[in-house]
């Protein structure tokens, strides 16, 4: 029997070694933050778009931005095409001379995760597959020349199959999402495309082969519908094991931090949620924390989720949010010009 415990022991031993070795992963010298900014988010929580837009934009001083292409919005018709919203963004994007990754798809983020206009719905999954690759076409088409575009995203996290299947069903198809990037790639070669999959519930190794580069999401503190509130039981070594060994397998690509969640997760709509409910799952405590994790999982992009929550919250005499964001990055834009004058 002591035999038996001193090989446990040992293996176990080995076993921690190798996963502390795998942790160890080189920290950038500096982090480069961006942010999510969607129109259907803004109106969800009852703001005007452009104003919120405009206040990230000038404001906050975001110059690293993840844009969606809702397929509703874009395609609210069938062949009749909105560009309104898109424009206006890429265009001051431009302007400001900001990086835009622009994600296209039928599954985009945000709530109920995959999107499509109603006239779409009858369609069989073929129908709709060919509708989808006409709008994808003719997003990439409107905007690959203009300089602000840096990245093509494919799909929000498509290997995440299990979640959100009342609103996704069974749509997903490897050979499809393939089919979407050999076509993103022959319209815009010169870009290179991003797949994203879950942080914490996904397993990377297939996202990660399809795209030149790869995007996962960190998300802390959740709330399921079961059990109640909680906190991921892990530590910023659970990202760096899964890089250090996706890159190992297939090989070194850009990782980003796509989507770090930086406003309350809620059963329901955050206009129809108290806030002081939201505030117990995300207060300006929390906040700090989900920044100070992120930072040590040693990813060098990290783009913020919920810059419109922050605006809505400064509307409801919460501004700490909105300076904390106001503060991220102002620091951004002085270590951008430091850089410069070292040049």
């Amino acid at each position: 029997m002591k035999r038996v415990f001193i090989k446990i022991a040992i293996i176990a031993a080995i076993l921690f070694a190798a996963l502390a070795l795998l942790s160890i992963r080189k920290s950038p010298e500096r982090i480069s933050y961006g942010a999510s900014f969607s129109v259907f988010h803004s109106r969800e929580l009852g703001l005007d778009w452009k104003t919120v837009y405009d206040a990230i934009l000038q404001d906050l001083g975001v110059r690293m931005f993840r844009f969606s292409a809702h397929w509703p919005l874009t395609e609210p018709e069938k062949g009749n095409f909105n560009w309104t919203e898109l424009d206006y963004q890429i265009k001051e994007a431009e302007t400001y001379d900001a990086q835009v990754t622009l994600a296209v798809g039928r599954r985009l983020p945000g709530w109920p995760e995959c999107h499509e206009p109603e006239w779409v719905k009858s369609l069989s999954k073929e129908e709709k597959q060919t509708a989808i690759l006409t709008y994808i076409t003719e997003v990439v088409n409107r905007y690959k020349n203009s300089p602000a575009i840096s990245t093509w995203q494919i799909e929000n996290e498509p290997f995440l199959t299990f979640f959100s299947r009342k609103h996704c069903a069974d749509f997903f198809d490897k050979d499809f999402l393939t089919e979407e990037i050999k076509v993103v790639r022959a319209l815009d070669p010169s870009r290179p495309i991003l797949i994203t999959d879950s942080g914490e519930l996904g397993l990377w190794y297939n996202a990660y082969s399809l795209g030149d580069e790869f995007g996962t999401s960190v998300y802390i503190y959740i709330w399921n519908q079961y059990v109640g509130p909680i906190r991921y039981p892990i530590t910023p070594a659970f990202f760096r094991i899964k890089a250090n060994l996706v890159q190992f397998f297939k090989g070194k690509k850009p990782i980003s931090l796509i989507e770090l969640s930086a406003e309350p997760w809620l059963l329901q709509s955050i206009v129809d949620t108290p806030i002081d409910t939201a505030l117990g799952q995300m207060d300006i405590e929390k906040f700090n924390h989900v920044l100070s994790f992120a930072k040590k999982t040693s990813f060098e992009n990290q783009y913020l989720w919920g810059a419109e929550w922050w605006f809505y919250m400064k509307e409801h005499e919460h501004p700490e949010f909105w300076e904390k964001g106001r503060e991220i990055f102002n620091q951004e834009k002085s270590d951008n010009r430091s850089e410069k004058i070292l040049e």
